[in-house]
């Protein structure tokens, strides 16, 4: 599947991600692309979240994508309890924030904080980084992230993966996912 062949949603964490984030670079430059807004940017709750993705997803004209940074794993999680099999061919989820972390966050709402633990009703892809604060990889053998089925990659020398991350910076190298069919995902690196 090319990414022209897919509704590639947006979905950014905490406070939206800036013009200089790579999901607002992405978003700029792949057609089908467009973000999930959110009601409040600065103070996430598990169904208003949610609610903004699946009727996004539902609103697809493609098989949808969704690729989702930070925060934004938490709500496709709380998203996927009301998304059927077969609504979502599959999920880029950058960098994750733990549950100590969004904890951390002033407007928070309790709701929105612990992960959902089931496995998702459809292929991820968890990205992350060695040295990311807001998810360590403690965090992520403990369980809050890691699941059944997924998988997962990690950017050894990267801090998280967000606007000043090194490997996100423009010229510099570039994270890509390509969707071979709804359980096989690939990882690539673009210079």
């Amino acid at each position: 599947m090319k990414s022209s062949d897919a509704d590639i949603l947006i979905i950014p964490g905490w406070s939206g991600s800036g013009a200089d984030h790579w999901q607002s670079r992405w978003e700029a430059r792949l057609p089908t692309a467009r973000r999930v807004e959110q009601e409040d940017w600065y103070k996430p709750t598990r169904d208003g979240w949610a609610n903004r993705i699946v009727a996004a997803v539902r609103g697809a004209a493609r098989p949808v994508v969704l690729v989702a940074h930070s925060a934004g794993c938490s709500a496709v999680a709380h998203a996927a309890e009301h998304l059927k099999p077969g609504e979502v061919a599959g999920a880029f989820l950058v960098s994750p924030a733990s549950e100590r972390a969004k904890r951390a966050v002033p407007g928070m709402a309790e709701d929105f904080i612990p992960h959902r633990r089931e496995r998702l009703p459809f292929p991820s892809v968890l990205i992350a980084s060695a040295t990311d604060p807001y998810c360590t990889h403690d965090e992520m053998r403990r369980g809050n992230w890691r699941r059944p089925g997924a998988q997962s990659s990690s950017m050894p020398a990267t801090a998280a993966i967000s606007t000043a991350s090194p490997g996100t910076a423009p010229g510099r190298t570039v994270c890509c996912v390509s969707l071979h069919s709804s359980r096989d995902w690939a990882l690539f690196r673009r210079r």
